[in-house]
């Protein structure tokens, strides 16, 4: 069974919510400390969602030097399943492992529902086992996310397929209605909505499993080559 692990910030709040999710599916999801420098014997790490050291500065701003983030970017460096959700994903542009940047939501308000995301691209680890044009429930909680990136960041993510997921109706203001994003390599992912909070019927829908389960998948090819191929050899 592939270990995933779940990092935990001083302010994360739904570190549980992903462990429950994962081992809802059969995976062995643990939590790990943000002070901790060591990942074990992980085949993926998911940073979650909350308010990693009470977003002062900016959101992820401060929890980019956490001492787990040195092995997390080891980690992504050699092919590693890495997925940021929320807040998670902000911590991952801050760190310079995801392109563009997450800003206040357009008219400055929290959004809090369940929005409709399309997959616009099966090359990464969140959605390799879900095909393009599928559209999912998902639960969104933010007030800094609306996804930034020059024009052509932008043009180049798209295409290549770093778009993975795109937002229908645009709740934040997100530059082309992006929701997720993923690196060149497929292997690292952020996404805005909450894929682990649409899983066993929690807040009416159990889309989140799709995506969860690629992640799980992703794992399982890593350990058994003793290397995460992420998206790219897909």
């Amino acid at each position: 069974m592939s270990a995933v692990a779940v990092v935990v910030f001083p302010g994360s709040n739904c570190e549980h919510d992903v462990v429950r999710a994962l081992r809802g599916l059969g995976g062995d999801a643990r939590l790990v400390w943000h002070g901790d420098e060591s990942l074990g014997d992980a085949s993926a790490v998911v940073l979650p969602g909350g308010f990693a050291h009470g977003d002062y500065l900016r959101p992820g701003a401060i929890a980019r030097f956490s001492p787990i983030m040195a092995a997390v970017a080891e980690f992504a460096a050699g092919g590693g399943p890495v997925v940021g959700i929320c807040n998670g994903f902000q911590v991952l542009t801050e760190a310079g492992l995801l392109p563009g940047a997450l800003r206040r939501n357009t008219g400055l308000r929290f959004v809090c529902e369940t929005v409709t995301c399309t997959v616009v691209s099966s090359r990464s680890v969140l959605t390799s086992g879900v095909a393009p044009g599928t559209r999912l429930a998902l639960p969104i909680n933010h007030g800094e996310g609306n996804f930034t990136c020059d024009p052509a960041t932008l043009a180049e993510l798209e295409s290549s397929g770093q778009v993975v997921l795109r937002y229908e109706g645009n709740p934040n203001g997100s530059v082309a209605a992006v929701a997720g994003v993923a690196n060149a390599q497929g292997n690292v992912v952020g996404l805005m909505p909450h894929p682990e909070r649409a899983s066993a019927g929690l807040l009416g829908s159990d889309d989140g499993l799709d995506l969860l389960r690629s992640l799980l998948d992703s794992a399982a090819d890593g350990a058994l080559s003793g290397r995460s191929r992420g998206a790219a050899a897909r």
